[in-house]
């Protein structure tokens, strides 16, 4: 062959080469390409999903909160169930009622978070609205009125104790009871259970026609458990002829002397501070009068007008040969120096 034809030959030969390579280079870049462009969906797959369940969990707890609203924050009940639907808030100033009250009582506390921390022993300052309820309902209310009243009322506290509150999760309980509040066991109804009812009944009224029988006697023992005649005035040392009512209510339902060192239950019968220990030591963790429950913690001073008044009343001295009146408040002083006179005349 010629030169020209071989120089032809050889330049195609180059070419077709040159060809294949740029259709291998072009399908490794395809192939390289590939996974890249896979990772890449594949993330932006999952940021979708990321994106869906964060606005669902949003949601979630969005939904969470709003079943908040309609529970109690320290019994864990509905306000659904109370036909006025009235609720309070947890946090802010006590209402007018409630404000009125405590003045009445001579209590310093004026907000909710005081109130509540005092009578439920729960401290609603560091709350948060998506875990805790934001209002509680008018039977916890009215707990707090029975705390602070003079005035007897039928209410009661439905559990036994304040509810605990945990954040939103899959298992949340207020999600599935928010309508109806907190999920108590049912109780079976029993064909016999009108029966059951009138036995009862019957005990309770054995038990009572028992007790009635007994309170005459209860008295006398609780003297001889208190045996404090040498240290209470009687009522018979008061210098004026009061109304027996009055005289009742400046005296301690179990001594039945002057009150000495008064103090009020939760019930609001007062005692005598050495009296009502030595009793709640023997007989039990009840009041005396009406057998309602009470602990020494639960023991408070009364309001200071009351002391007031019963500092005011006037006495005769008990001591021989001093026909001397004092008032009660100053009794103590006044029997401090007779013993000072016999301790400098021996």
């Amino acid at each position: 062959k010629s030169l020209p034809e071989e120089n032809h030959l050889a330049n195609n030969d180059n070419g077709k080469t040159a060809a294949s390579l740029d259709t291998v280079n072009d399908a490794m870049t395809l192939m390289s390409q590939e996974p890249l462009h896979r990772g890449q969906n594949l993330n932006n797959s999952m940021q979708a999903i990321d994106k869906d369940a964060f606005s669902v969990n949003q949601r979630e707890i969005e939904a969470h909160r709003v079943n908040l609203q309609h529970l109690c924050r320290i019994c864990g009940g509905s306000f659904k169930n109370d036909p006025y639907k009235r609720s309070h808030p947890v946090h802010g100033p006590v209402d007018d009622e409630m404000q009125a009250l405590l003045r009445k009582k001579e209590r310093k506390a004026t907000s909710w978070p005081d109130l509540l921390n005092k009578v439920f022993k729960i401290d609603v300052r560091g709350d948060m609205d998506t875990i805790h309820p934001t209002n509680f309902c008018h039977n916890c209310w009215s707990v707090i009125q029975r705390k602070f009243s003079s005035v007897p009322c039928e209410v009661y506290f439905p559990r036994k104790g304040t509810m605990e509150w945990h954040p939103h999760s899959a298992s949340c309980d207020v999600c599935g009871t928010s309508s109806h509040g907190i999920k108590r066991k049912k109780q079976d109804s029993s064909p016999q259970g009108g029966k059951k009812l009138r036995i009862t009944a019957e005990r309770a009224r054995k038990i009572m026609y028992s007790r009635s029988q007994k309170q005459v006697n209860s008295k006398s023992i609780m003297k001889k458990i208190i045996n404090c005649k040498k240290i209470h005035l009687s009522t018979k040392m008061l210098t004026v002829d009061y109304p027996v009512d009055f005289v009742k209510s400046i005296s301690c339902q179990i001594c039945e002397h002057i009150l000495a060192d008064p103090v009020e239950t939760t019930c609001k019968h007062l005692f005598c501070r050495l009296c009502i220990l030595k009793c709640l030591r023997v007989i039990g963790s009840y009041c005396p009068s009406c057998r309602y429950p009470c602990f020494p913690t639960d023991l408070v001073n009364p309001v200071r007008s009351f002391l007031s008044i019963l500092n005011t009343l006037a006495v005769r001295c008990p001591v021989k040969d001093c026909h001397e009146e004092v008032t009660l408040g100053k009794y103590s002083h006044h029997l401090s120096s007779h013993k000072e006179k016999r301790e400098k005349g021996t």
